[in-house]
């Protein structure tokens, strides 16, 4: 007998996917549906460590963390159109809830599809606030740390690192899941936990896919009283699949401007800079004499050092006008490299960024930006998150993601980007809304959470770009979304009434009484797997609601009864593309009759997946 299926409510099972990833991996080692793993011992051989004393990174609870991470999530993402700007037309996101419940969210609609993650976590200074996750239920635990003053992680604390690790461990596990083969993290860090971070990155993301670590020169002053006056940030570099990066090596580098490029002898392949002939490190076939043809004079390579290339390649250069030596020809010899090359090629990364604005410069463009008051302590400057754009980025509409958005640094340099480099890379944010402190300026200005400060700074630093650019066609919006508990009863562990007849009578609108369509819509998007900025279409019969998403991909009707008008209204609407999908409200039929019927009224029009709630 056909059946609607219904729909568990779940964000996307890790565990289970991991284990069907197995599955089909290593078919021989299923047995009754399950994972021999004596079979799968002896098919890795040697690969597995045997050894009691082997090299490994743990602390107090990390077992918790990965199961943390692995934990499916029962809450949703309501949408708040009020604090939004530009609903209908924006492809960005800013959410208002604990990172570690909305990566999980995430993870069925933005799997493999994040091109740069960004963030800049809590250092762990003793004075920042370290979020308390709780295994068991992290959505309650989420509306309690909202409704009261966070809470520093002190040095005090017995486990001061370790609930510092214990944090970021299953965030970044999670994290990793959404970047794309071709993605990258940055991640901003100070010696406090630098050393753990890079352990557990190693441990996460693969040591192999180790990029590098970014020392930014992200103080001028000098702090008299230290020992050693603090002046750098750390900027932690991974990425998903290093192999990618190592076959394309010129899409991590940075755009070459033009600059100091000149053709004083008319070259016709354009302007060129003099690059050293001359190279670190001893090689027996790049060892041998230059003659200058002007001078006369005889060149050999430095000791310890070599010629660019050997002498059969020298005289090919050569040939080609490839050779000079110094501009006026009395130098020692050198390398023409054309502009059309270098900005074919880019400029490699350094490690070192001193060039970079710092924390002060954020802080005075923040200041500007909300009339001349101190709203956000320290942010990073946008330049540092634009020059990581240059290098994590490529294509014209890549996600960018930011889990830790503080004031909402990223989002303006996003759209700053975007403007100066005609891209439309798209942002996600999310933040907790921390309560600002009463005697704070922000508080004062009535920004009573860092989230009221992340939305209105996107909304000024926009408006002011479009002023400065003149580029009307920028997206300067963004779709609020705030983390809660599920919209429906039955996907609500915690829903339960001590009166049986009452709960009873409640189940039969199984739609919490204080949320709307719309609420619902979005986590069936979520829990679907759709992206929360997907096109949706509302279509009116006999004033009830079809909501048609992705021109058809999925059909949604929330209505409390499905007339026949719906039914015929639904195939009417279908995908040509993709298999479409349709949900319904469980309690909208009135017996399992009308439910058949509706199954194979569709099923006669070719809509095979029916869902319900």
């Amino acid at each position: 007998m056909d059946e609607i299926k219904k729909m568990d409510g779940k964000s996307l099972d890790l565990t289970n996917e991991n284990i069907e990833i197995l599955k089909k991996l290593f078919p021989e080692v299923v047995t009754e549906g399950k994972i021999d793993f004596e079979k799968l011992r002896v098919i890795l051989g040697d690969e597995i460590e045997k050894s009691d004393e082997k090299y490994e990174f743990t602390w107090y609870g990390k077992t918790n963390a990965v199961r943390l991470s692995q934990t499916p999530s029962m809450g949703t993402l309501r949408p708040d159109k009020g604090s939004s700007k530009n609903w209908d037309t924006t492809g960005n996101l800013y959410i208002e809830g604990d990172n570690l419940e909305v990566l999980k969210l995430l993870q069925k609609a933005y799997f493999g599809k994040i091109k740069m993650i960004y963030i800049d976590p809590p250092y762990n200074t003793g004075n920042d606030f370290v979020y308390k996750d709780d295994f068991r239920d992290n959505i309650k635990n989420y509306k309690e740390m909202t409704h009261q003053t966070s809470q520093a992680n002190t040095e005090t604390n017995g486990r001061f690192h370790t609930d510092w690790l214990n944090m970021m461990y299953p965030r970044l596990k999670l994290a990793r899941n959404l970047l794309r083969e071709d993605g990258i993290i940055f991640i901003s860090i100070d010696d406090n936990e630098e050393a753990n971070l890079k352990k557990i990155c190693d441990e996460v993301f693969g040591e192999n896919n180790f990029i590098g670590n970014i020392i930014w020169n992200s103080t001028k002053s000098v702090t008299n009283t230290a020992l050693i006056s603090v002046s750098h940030t750390y900027n932690l570099v991974y990425c998903k699949e290093i192999d990618f990066y190592i076959k394309n090596r010129e899409k991590f580098r940075f755009k070459e401007d033009g600059e100091g490029f000149i053709n004083p002898d008319n070259d016709p392949r354009g302007p060129w800079k003099a690059d050293p002939f001359q190279v670190g490190g001893w090689r027996p076939n790049q060892q041998y004499e230059i003659v200058n043809p002007k001078t006369g004079v005889v060149y050999r390579p430095n000791p310890g050092c070599s010629w660019k290339n050997d002498y059969k390649k020298f005289k090919e250069l050569l040939a080609d006008n490839r050779i000079v030596f110094g501009l006026t020809g009395e130098g020692a010899p050198m390398r023409k490299r054309f502009m059309y090359e270098a900005i074919e090629r880019g400029k490699v990364a350094k490690t070192l960024w001193t060039e970079i604005e710092t924390t002060t410069n954020g802080t005075q463009l923040l200041k500007k930006l909300f009339d001349n008051k101190i709203i956000f302590e320290n942010p990073k400057p946008v330049e540092l998150i634009e020059k990581m754009l240059e290098l994590g980025t490529y294509g014209d509409e890549d996600i960018i993601l930011d889990f830790f958005s503080g004031s909402a640094t990223t989002a303006h340099s996003v759209i700053k980007f975007n403007a100066e480099n005609n891209k439309k890379l798209k942002f996600i944010l999310v933040q907790l809304p921390e309560n600002t402190d009463e005697k704070s300026e922000a508080y004062k200005a009535g920004y009573k959470n860092i989230c009221e400060i992340g939305k209105e700074r996107i909304r000024r630093a926009g408006d002011k770009i479009v002023e400065e650019t003149g580029k009307t066609d920028l997206d300067i919006g963004f779709k609020v979304f705030k983390l809660d508990d599920s919209n429906i009863k039955t996907w609500d562990p915690d829903y339960s009434n001590e009166n049986t007849v009452q709960y009873l009578l409640d189940m039969v609108n199984n739609i919490k009484e204080d949320r709307a369509k719309e609420d619902v819509l979005f986590e069936i998007l979520l829990k679907l797997g759709f992206e929360l900025t997907t096109a949706i279409e509302e279509i009116e019969v006999n004033k009830h609601k079809i909501y048609n998403v992705a021109k058809g991909a999925l059909l949604v009707c929330l209505e409390d009864e499905i007339s026949k008008d719906i039914l015929d209204e639904i195939p009417k609407h279908k995908s040509e593309f993709v298999e479409t999908r349709v949900v319904f409200r469980d309690n909208a039929f009135q017996s399992d009759a009308d439910k058949l019927n509706a199954i194979q009224n569709l099923k006669q029009q070719g809509i095979i997946d029916v869902r319900s709630i």
